[in-house]
């Protein structure tokens, strides 16, 4: 069915489309009987697809990955789509536009996207309002979704004083997500890869850290790295994740190399975040490295370049423990979703 409807969507701005598809999908999925339909024809209910990770019990390891949802507004719909997990996010202490107009490329010939989004969303209270109100109404069949909490700073917060931000985003969501991710590693916010040096992060995550406790209950932590750091620098995440005891880390998030792209030369120049096939092999050697180097210390979430049943199966055996799909979702449709899971039950 998406394969049909695929070539018109991508005939419009990929934005756009976004907005057009999610809206639609939450009118369907209000409608009566939509939400079963969805499930019947997408989800893959099987309790042995369970997986356990940071103490939390997934009901299948396949998540969406942030961005998708910045705000909390279509978890119901996505649960009903299959996903186990879905991250929400990357979200700010206020709110903000993200960068000007247009600023997502699709890259057909490589099966890829390019966004400069720049964290735009209604700010972390908006989110944690509607996270808090889908936890109040949420389905008996949709127990064992987890919702993550993606959290960055605002573009005009100084790098210097980043770390009030994630507080801040930290605090507000603490109530209502599973778990939180740091992002520190979107190509899209003036200089926020530089907190990915080890003094910086490792400051935010500790302050984190020392706030996680709130009445007897933490929340697991993450950081979501880039695809683009050194062997050096991955040795120093394996360090800093063990200083600061932080519970897993998200590999990758886009990446800002264009090498062997075939589209015109016109797109791939646009600045931005690189997400899709092309990204596939580089972010399972991330994933493998660190699992090796570090011993599978930690627990790692596998994501970028997500095309396939196989690409995920690649991930896990690379040493992950969950994936997350967004620009392999945009191409493959939700079936993706059903098809790794069947695969997962298979191997």
């Amino acid at each position: 069915m998406y394969s049909l409807i695929k070539p018109i969507l991508f005939k419009f701005d990929p934005e756009q489309v976004h907005y057009f598809v999610t809206k639609n999908l939450k009118r369907f999925n209000h409608a009566p009987g939509g939400g079963a339909i969805s499930r019947a024809l997408w989800d893959v209910a099987d309790t042995r697809l369970i997986k356990e990770v940071f103490g939390l019990k997934f009901k299948n390891p396949v998540g969406l990955a942030a961005g998708f949802d910045k705000n909390g507004e279509y978890i119901s719909e996505m649960a009903n789509l299959g996903f186990g997990f879905i991250e929400v996010g990357t979200v700010t202490p206020l709110p903000q536009p993200g960068n000007d107009k247009p600023r997502m490329f699709r890259l057909p010939a490589d099966e890829a996207l390019i966004n400069r989004m720049g964290f735009n969303n209604k700010g972390v209270d908006m989110a944690a309002e509607r996270i808090a109100a889908y936890r109040r109404t949420q389905p008996e069949v949709q127990k064992g979704v987890m919702i993550g909490g993606n959290i960055g700073k605002n573009k005009n917060t100084p790098n210097e004083d980043a770390v009030s931000d994630y507080i801040k985003c930290f605090d507000r969501l603490f109530d209502v997500v599973d778990y939180f991710v740091v992002n520190v590693s979107s190509p899209n916010t003036p200089g926020l890869r530089a907190l990915q040096d080890k003094k910086p992060l490792t400051e935010i995550l500790s302050t984190l850290q020392k706030r996680n406790n709130k009445d007897g209950v933490r929340k697991p932590l993450l950081l979501k790295i880039a695809p683009d750091l050194t062997d050096e620098q991955l040795n120093d995440i394996i360090d800093i994740v063990a200083e600061t005891k932080i519970d897993g880390i998200i590999a990758t998030n886009t990446t800002i190399s264009r090498d062997g792209l075939v589209s015109p030369q016109k797109v791939v120049k646009e600045t931005g975040g690189l997400s899709g096939k092309p990204l596939t092999r580089r972010s399972t050697e991330v994933i493998r490295y660190l699992a090796e180097k570090s011993n599978h210390a930690f627990p790692i979430i596998g994501a970028g370049g997500i095309h396939s049943a196989e690409d995920a199966i690649d991930k896990l055996n690379a040493g992950a423990s969950l994936v997350q799909l967004y620009t392999g979702f945009i191409y493959e449709g939700p079936s993706l979703i059903g098809r790794i899971n069947k695969k997962v039950l298979s191997v």
